[in-house]
């Protein structure tokens, strides 16, 4: 499931791409996939080896090409281990309403880009993670969890303090706003949920079918209920 759409961001083959806060890897795979040369980090140790292994059973299963180049690193996004304009794209996926001191990491992530690079940023979107923060305390209030709802003026504000001009923006996961508002209904932790799960279930074989009904589906509702805002940015050069 992709938040970032790699055409707008502009990721060509041979080019280095970071993509910060990586989690899953899910959008680290697709740049491997792509042929880019891909630095997946992430502040979890956990989720670092998991991307390790993910990336090297590809490569046994002849999914990505033995030159093509991934390297995954546990990294703090505050003092990220890289050169100045390290990188030709950066991608940072739903990763900077955990970071309490924000402008710092766009900081970061302004300097280890490249002057004419892209960036895609993406965050919950205010509306639907709003209704999420009012249902339920449990649903942010953990170790680890989302410490702000941006407002889309005010994430673009930002970045273009940390030297970046906003290009385009859009929503995305429209189909999962409904999820999350009956999660924090009958309460975070209620995996095992009747409706939870089936609405889990619903999910996953959209993911892993992309039926066209759910496709089209969710691009109409993209812009009343995206869950994700996503801003596509460059450095000037």
């Amino acid at each position: 499931m992709l938040t970032v759409d790699y055409e707008r961001l502009g990721v060509g083959r041979g080019e280095r791409l970071l993509d910060l806060g990586c989690g899953g890897g899910r959008h680290a795979f697709q740049a491997v996939r792509l042929g880019a040369r891909v630095v997946a980090l992430d502040a979890q140790a956990t989720e670092v080896a998991q991307v390790r292994d993910t990336i090297g059973a590809m490569l046994d299963a002849g999914e990505v090409r033995v030159d093509d180049e991934a390297g995954v690193v546990q990294g703090d996004a505050l003092r990220l281990p890289f050169a100045d304009a390290s990188f030709d794209r950066v991608i940072a996926s739903e990763v900077l309403e955990h970071i309490p001191e924000d402008g710092s990491a766009m900081a970061e992530l302004s300097r280890v880009l490249r002057p004419g690079g892209t960036m895609a940023v993406t965050v919950p979107r205010f509306g639907p993670e709003a209704v999420n923060w009012a249902l339920s305390n449990d649903y942010h209030d953990v170790p680890g969890g989302h410490v702000r709802i941006y407002r889309r003026s005010t994430l673009v504000e930002r970045l273009r303090r940390a030297g970046l001009r906003p290009v385009a923006s859009h929503h995305a996961h429209a189909l999962h706003s409904p999820y999350w508002w009956l999660r924090c209904w009958v309460g975070p932790r209620r995996d095992d949920h009747p409706a939870v799960r089936a609405y889990h279930r619903l999910l996953v074989w959209d993911i892993m079918r992309a039926p066209r009904l759910t496709r089209v589906t969710e691009r109409v509702l993209n812009p009343l209920l995206g869950k994700s805002l996503v801003v596509y940015l460059e450095k000037p050069a």
